[in-house]
């Protein structure tokens, strides 16, 4: 007679598998953990931290973390930690020039971010492409900030941009960084349901705002130049948060003014993932 494992034992499996799938670690993981977050932190207006949240835990089921080596998906990583506290530390400053100093220093970060593969390319693209990837991030950090008070606007602009990243780098052929994208869609979704229930803005804030925009630049830069995603996806991505920022609404529940804000920003999220497949052809999976 064959001994059956033990209860305990088969649910750890099953449960280890479960985590183990891209759809629970890119979508319903950060997801989950972003609506709690959320909601926990709402009070202290400390929301905005969602995104972060959502996507930490991404890091931590999708790869065993480490410094060594320093690779771009890793510097991604810290960089996006490392936002999120210079904006905790940001929401004691409300001086202008911040909003200038942003996009300097992600353009920075885009440099030295993509600094290894930049490397073993000729010097002309190595000026073409470091000086488009950092100005790529640049005008998603310059234009998310502009939505950072505006809750609405950047949590559609960011569920938007977030699944458009991940679902072009995945069309790309970058597992990895299309789970970093759908990640920060998964997160960015799960603030947006709250404002949608409640029909009431959710604070936002740079906290939200500044991690979103540099991991969802960083991640599309890399895409490009590490896998399959065409250039011209970029300036596709860099439209959603300028065009939500743009984009006239009337006065209406917050609900209304949710569903036109989306379904302008995913048509745009669409386009980029479209031209994406036409140049890579199929979904690696």
């Amino acid at each position: 007679m064959v001994n059956s494992p033990p209860f305990d034992a088969l649910a750890e499996v099953k449960l280890r598998e479960l985590l183990n799938h891209p759809a629970v670690q890119a979508g319903l993981a950060p997801f989950l953990v972003a609506l709690f977050t959320a909601e926990l932190l709402q009070r202290l207006k400390l929301s905005g931290l969602a995104i972060i949240a959502g996507f930490a835990i991404t890091v931590y089921l999708a790869s065993n973390f480490t410094i060594e080596p320093l690779t771009a998906a890793r510097k991604i990583v810290l960089l996006g930690w490392s936002s999120a506290l210079l904006a905790l530390l940001l929401t004691l400053l409300q001086a202008r020039w911040i909003s200038w100093l942003l996009p300097v220093l992600g353009g920075a970060a885009a440099i030295w971010t993509a600094q290894r593969i930049l490397q073993q390319q000729p010097p002309q693209v190595v000026l073409l492409w470091g000086t488009g990837c950092a100005a790529y991030v640049a005008i998603l950090v310059g234009s998310m900030d502009k939505l950072e008070n505006d809750p609405l606007r950047a949590a559609s602009a960011a569920t938007a941009l977030g699944i458009g990243t991940g679902g072009a780098a995945l069309v790309g052929a970058s597992a990895l960084l299309g789970q970093f994208g759908l990640a920060l869609g998964s997160a960015a979704a799960a603030h947006l349901l709250i404002q949608l229930i409640s029909n009431q803005p959710l604070p936002a804030g740079r906290t939200f705002t500044l991690p979103l925009a540099l991991i969802a630049g960083l991640t599309g830069c890399v895409a490009v130049l590490s896998a399959k995603l065409p250039w011209y996806a970029l300036p596709i991505l860099a439209a959603i948060p300028l065009l939500a920022w743009l984009m006239p609404l009337p006065r209406q529940s917050p609900r209304i003014q949710v569903l036109l804000l989306m379904m302008l920003t995913f048509a745009i999220a669409g386009g980029a993932i479209f031209v994406t497949w036409r140049v890579a052809g199929d979904v690696p999976f």
